[in-house]
């Protein structure tokens, strides 16, 4: 289910083209606009930003440079974002299960 508020930009309209393409890989996202770009949620440090025209998401950190690493590319190439975004996901889950692993039944 989308989240979007405002409907009818370029923006908008990627973001939920991107949320479609993620559901078919068993991924659920919310999309929020504002501001002239929309944002596609998609886990915790995982959110994927259009203008309508190209996609950004933060794709890791380089501890060279102590910095952020962003991936991009073309909205118009929804199908492989989605593929990028989905392994970037898979990656991000497989991490959090690894440094959080639950020890101890409920209370």
């Amino acid at each position: 289910m989308s989240a979007s508020v405002g409907y009818g930009s370029a923006a908008v309209d990627a973001a939920e083209k991107l949320r479609e393409a993620l559901a078919r890989h068993e991924i659920a996202a919310d999309v929020h606009d504002g501001y002239g770009l929309a944002l596609v949620s998609v886990w915790a440090g995982l959110v994927v930003w259009s203008n309508g025209e190209r996609f950004w998401w933060n794709a890791g950190w380089d501890d060279r440079r102590r910095c952020c690493v962003y991936a991009s590319q073309q909205a118009s190439e929804v199908v492989r974002v989605a593929q990028r975004v989905a392994f970037h996901y898979a990656r991000l889950r497989r991490a959090s299960t690894r440094s959080n692993p639950i020890t101890e039944g409920p209370s």
